[in-house]
C-alpha cells in the first residue's frame, strides 16, 4: 500500500476516535483537546463528511447543535465547548468561530440535503451573521479583528485580516444561499459578498498604486486605506501574495498560507493571482520539508510584529507554531488550492508529502500531530489531531477525483 493510501485509511481511524455525542473533538486524546472547537470541528468535517460513515454525519450534526446551544445572546459562537464540563469558557471569543459555524451549516446542507435541519437553525445563523456584521467597527465593509482573536491565537495579525475576511466572503455566499433555500431573498448578502471580494483585492493585493487610489476615491472606500496601499506597494516586487493584514497605517509583510489558500479555493483570487500565490509558496520553500508553513518568513525578535508573548512556553519562536511552523491541516487546503489551479501532478506529489508529515510521530508512526518545526520537520503539539486527518481526507478526495467540482466547499454557491 502506498503512503498516500495508507494515510487515507489512518485518517479515517483517527477521526473515528475523535467523534463524540457532542460533536467532533479536536483531538482523540484526553490530554489533547477534549473540546468541540467551532473552527476545528467544521474544518475536520469538511473532509470527514466525504466518507460514507454514519458516525461522521452524526458528529457533524452534533457539532452544529452544540455550538448553537452555547451561542451567546448577542450571537457569538463559542470558541469551544468542553465535553467533560459542557459550557462556554470565559474569554473564549474568536471571530472565526462564527464564520466557520455559518460555512459549516452550508456544507452540512450541501453534503446531506437536510433542509429541515437548516431551517431549524436559521435564526441562530442569522444571529451569528448579525454578530459578524457588528465586527465591522468602522463601516469599511470588512471585518476588524483584534490581535490574536482567530485561529492565530498567539500571532499578531490584526485589523482587516486576510483569513477572517476571506471566510467572511464565503460565509456571506453561504448565508445568501441558505436564505434562498428558506424562501427569503439573499440578494443583499450576495452584493455584500461581492463588495468584500473587491475590497480584499484593493486593500490586500499589492499592485498599481495609482489604479488603487482611483478605485478608492471613485467608490468611496475607506480613505485610511490609501496610506496602507502606498506603503505596501513595495511588497509587489519581492512576492505576489495577499498581505496577511492591514490595520491603522500598518500592514503585515509575511505570507499567510491559510489565508492565501482559502482566497484561491473560495474564488477571491483570479487565475493570475492564483498562479502568483502558488509560485510564491514553492519558490520560497514554504512547502518544505512538508506542506506547509503557516506564515513565512517567520517573525524575528526585533521585527515590528514581534511580541514578547511569542516566548510563552517557547511556543511561537521562529519556525514554530504559528510563526513558521508546518500545519498539516493547512497543507490540506494548500493541496486543494493546487488542484483548483489545475496542477494535479504536483498536487499528487504534495499529497504524498502531506501523508509523510502525518506519518511522522514523536513516539509512533501516524500520530497526525498538530504542527511540525518549519526547519527540522520534527512533530510538535498534540497528537491525533482531527483537522490534520480531516483535511488529509479532503485533499485526498480532491486529488483522486481529479476535478474541481468533485469536492466543493460550497462551490455551487461560489
Amino acid at each position: 500500500m502506498s503512503v498516500i493510501e495508507e494515510a487515507y485509511h489512518q485518517s479515517i481511524y483517527v477521526l473515528e476516535r475523535c467523534m463524540h455525542a457532542m460533536g467532533a473533538k479536536a483531538s482523540a486524546l484526553l490530554e489533547g483537546y477534549p473540546q468541540v472547537f467551532a473552527r476545528d470541528s467544521m474544518i475536520t468535517l469538511l473532509g470527514a463528511s466525504l466518507v460514507d460513515n454514519p458516525a461522521f454525519k452524526d458528529a457533524f450534526m452534533a457539532s452544529l447543535e452544540t455550538l448553537a446551544v452555547y451561542q451567546t445572546r448577542l450571537g457569538m459562537i463559542p470558541l469551544s465547548v468542553d465535553i467533560e464540563k459542557p459550557r462556554m469558557e470565559a474569554n473564549q471569543g474568536a471571530v472565526d468561530s462564527n464564520l466557520w459555524y455559518v460555512i459549516g451549516h452550508g456544507v452540512y446542507y450541501e453534503r446531506y440535503q437536510d433542509l429541515a435541519f437548516l431551517r431549524k437553525h436559521l435564526d441562530s445563523i442569522k444571529q451569528a451573521m448579525l454578530w459578524l456584521d457588528y465586527q465591522d467597527s468602522n463601516n469599511c465593509g470588512l471585518l476588524e479583528v483584534q490581535e490574536a482573536a482567530d485561529w492565530g491565537d498567539l500571532f499578531a495579525n490584526r485589523g482587516n485580516i486576510l483569513y477572517d475576511n476571506v471566510l467572511y466572503y464565503k460565509a456571506l455566499l453561504e448565508y445568501a444561499a441558505m436564505l434562498e433555500l428558506s424562501g427569503e431573498s439573499g440578494e443583499e448578502r450576495l452584493r455584500q459578498a461581492e463588495d468584500v471580494r473587491r475590497k480584499l483585492n484593493v486593500l490586500l493585493w499589492p499592485g498599481d498604486v495609482e489604479e488603487k487610489t482611483r478605485l478608492i476615491r471613485d467608490n468611496g472606500y475607506c480613505q485610511e486605506w490609501l496610506r496602507v496601499i502606498r506603503m505596501s506597494s513595495e511588497t509587489y516586487w519581492f512576492g505576489k501574495f495577499y498581505l496577511p493584514y492591514a490595520s491603522f497605517r500598518d500592514f503585515g509583510y509575511h505570507c499567510d498560507a491559510l489565508g492565501n489558500s482559502l482566497a484561491i479555493l473560495f474564488g477571491v483570487a483570479d487565475e493570475v493571482q492564483t498562479e502568483a500565490v502558488l509560485d510564491h509558496f514553492i519558490q520560497t520553500g514554504m512547502n518544505r520539508p512538508y506542506p506547509i508553513m503557516a506564515n513565512y518568513p517567520p517573525t524575528m525578535p526585533g521585527d515590528k510584529d514581534w511580541r514578547e508573548y511569542y516566548r510563552n512556553a517557547h511556543l511561537n519562536l521562529p519556525y514554530q507554531y504559528h510563526n513558521g511552523g508546518i500545519w498539516p491541516f493547512i497543507g490540506g487546503f494548500y493541496v486543494a488550492a493546487l488542484m483548483k489551479a489545475g496542477r494535479r501532478e504536483f498536487a499528487l506529489e504534495e499529497l504524498g508529502n502531506l501523508a509523510k508529515a502525518n506519518r511522522t510521530g514523536k513516539r509512533l508512526e501516524w500520530e497526525f500531530n498538530e504542527w511540525l518545526n518549519g526547519r527540522s520537520g520534527m512533530p510538535s503539539g498534540m497528537a491525533y489531531q482531527a483537522w490534520s486527518a480531516g483535511m488529509y481526507i479532503y485533499a485526498y478526495q480532491y486529488v483522486m477525483n481529479g476535478t474541481t467540482d468533485a469536492v466543493p466547499i460550497g462551490n455551487a454557491r461560489a
